[in-house]
């Protein structure tokens, strides 16, 4: 007879294997960090007015993938006032109108898809922050940095941190982490975040850091976040090793030997003899980092 307790364990191992294979070789696609479109029916398209908002003011890092996220979480999170929990991957939690009289007792209370959402990730945000017994929130997801215009939609008074990272260094970085990277597609990731991060850089109020400046002057970095945050500065942010941040695994973050070790460590450099496509040059050179500039 099965141990019913063994079968459980192959179970979470096998969900675990397949888990840290789908964060190292991802499904070739274009922009495999964000969802498919869901089309709209009518019935659900109205427009309604916002309904009060239980977080008023929550703090988005925005950022490409494998540009430090996950370091400036943990250094957030060691402050005593600040939760910043691990990826929550909010712009996947949708409400499903199931029938059509469903829409229109919404639309009688004057809601729609788009604000119920709005109304259940304000919810979770706040049942988080509530839960930390701190008073300021913060998401780290970098597929935020694809739905900025929405996240402005659902909290118009929320603030922003730009973290940038040298575009080389960022595809280097992907390169390293994926099995059997596809090239092309990781530049045109690359490309995609890197766009709209720039967007965002030019449309929003929002505090700019490089992750080249947070591993190489933490301290100088971290009481410019905590400036704009408003709170005051904590010597602790810095070793955030000695804090509990959860567990560290694949979708939630970098679960990489460097983030566990507890230790801010140097920044990896991109190689400054690797050519960038046209427009990532362009985009680089204009966060102020130095580019190689193409053959004649």
């Amino acid at each position: 007879m099965r141990d019913p307790r063994m079968s459980a364990i192959g179970k979470g191992l096998k969900r675990r294997g397949r888990l840290m294979k789908e964060a190292v070789s991802p499904p070739r696609r274009n922009l495999d960090a964000l969802p498919a479109p869901r089309p709209r029916p009518a019935s659900e398209q109205y427009p309604v007015p916002s309904a009060p908002r239980l977080v008023a003011a929550p703090v988005f890092v925005l950022s490409c993938v494998r540009s430090g996220s996950t370091l400036l979480r943990v250094l957030l999170n060691s402050h005593s006032r600040i939760r910043a929990p691990h990826e929550m991957h909010l712009r996947t939690l949708h409400v499903e109108l199931t029938r059509d009289f469903t829409a229109e007792a919404m639309k009688a209370l004057e809601l729609n898809k788009e604000e119920l959402e709005h109304v259940l990730w304000d919810r979770v945000l706040h049942l988080e922050l509530t839960r930390s017994g701190k008073d300021v929130i913060v998401d780290k997801t970098p597929a935020n940095t694809l739905i900025w215009p929405r996240l402005r939609r659902c909290w118009p008074d929320a603030r922003y941190v730009v973290l940038l990272r040298h575009p080389g260094a960022v595809i280097a970085s992907l390169t390293d982490r994926r099995t059997d990277p596809d090239h092309e597609a990781i530049r045109a990731e690359v490309l995609d975040y890197s766009e709209k991060l720039e967007e965002a850089r030019q449309s929003l109020d929002a505090h700019v850091v490089t992750y080249e400046e947070l591993t190489a002057e933490p301290e100088r970095a971290t009481r410019g976040l905590c400036e704009y945050l408003g709170v005051p500065w904590e010597s602790a942010m810095l070793d955030y090793g000695s804090k509990d941040h959860g567990a560290f695994r694949p979708q939630l973050g970098d679960w990489s030997s460097t983030i566990k070790s507890g230790r801010i460590r140097p920044a990896r450099q991109a190689d400054p003899t690797a050519e960038l496509p046209p427009r990532l040059a362009e985009l680089a050179k204009a966060w102020g980092y130095p580019v190689q500039a193409p053959p004649r």
